[in-house]
């Protein structure tokens, strides 16, 4: 099975069924959290970079959700830019294979499968997205 670097947020619900998923299947985690990483435009870039910069985005962090932020508004750089100051914006998780680096954002369950496999894991067909039972349901953010 795969080793993989894992960033997550910290009491993310949709992360953490993310991680039973992966670990089901035999695949070992290295658990960062993607808020306090200490991110470069190139090494954000590295994951990022094949994705068009709306998909760069979490759907669901409140600035994105109130429409604050525009993710189709905005160009590379711009969207970088708010990404690194804001990690909370970024797009999660963020997953990277020990054994060769490649990289791979969000939890479409294709690009999983395609990514690390699946196995024998029941895989539902969307895993991307908020956990939480209702709009007014919050993850508790980590201190």
């Amino acid at each position: 099975m795969v080793q993989i670097v894992f960033y997550e947020k910290p009491g993310c619900g949709g992360n953490a069924r993310q991680r039973a998923l992966l670990e089901a299947a035999g695949h070992t985690l290295q658990r960062r959290n993607l808020l306090t990483a200490h991110w470069t435009g190139e090494r954000l870039l590295a994951f990022l970079a094949p994705l068009p910069v709306a998909q760069w985005f979490n759907r669901a962090a409140p600035r994105v959700k109130s429409g604050e932020i525009v993710p189709e508004q905005l160009d590379a750089p711009s969207a970088l830019a708010l990404l690194l100051a804001e990690p909370l914006l970024i797009r999660r998780p963020l997953m990277q294979r020990l054994d060769d680096g490649a990289c791979l954002v969000g939890f479409g369950t294709a690009e999983v499968e395609r990514f690390v496999g699946m196995g024998a894991a029941a895989v539902p067909a969307s895993m991307e997205g908020c956990a939480a039972a209702s709009p007014r349901t919050r993850c508790q953010t980590p201190d």
